[in-house]
């Protein structure tokens, strides 16, 4: 069994039938509701993602996103792990890589810094009641 193979196994291991339905309900704009009903277990679900260009076994980027917007970081950590140890994508190396999904917030660390004093406005007092 391919290493790929064993991470999806790992991860079909992982997820209930609760969990796949909130799966599902996350890609639901890939994902019509017919579809997503004949979908009844988490291997027919990273079957179907396959099947659709949206998984491969070096682009994980939509699993990613998916687990991470429905909050599963054990299932996240998971991904990730393959991603640097099978695939040595490390964190470093996504930024220039298609292959990952870049965080929300790590699309930003460059530009978020504190304001310097001159930037900061400063406001009046309000005016005191009569």
């Amino acid at each position: 069994m391919s290493e790929y193979s064993s991470l999806l196994c790992d991860l079909s291991d992982n997820i209930t039938n609760e969990d796949l339905d909130q799966l599902k309900s996350a890609c639901k704009e890939d994902i019509t509701e017919d579809q997503s009903n004949t979908i009844t277990s988490s291997k027919e679900w990273f079957n179907y993602l396959e099947k659709h260009d949206k998984l491969a076994q070096d682009n994980l980027s939509y699993i990613e996103h998916i687990f991470e917007i429905s909050r599963r970081p054990d299932l996240l950590t998971r991904v990730i792990e393959y991603r640097t140890t099978v695939l040595k994508i490390s964190e470093d190396d996504e930024i220039d890589t298609k292959l990952t999904r870049i965080p929300s917030a790590k699309k930003y660390k460059d530009i978020i810094r504190q304001p310097s004093e001159d930037e900061i406005i400063k406001l009046a007092p309000p005016p005191k009641k009569a």
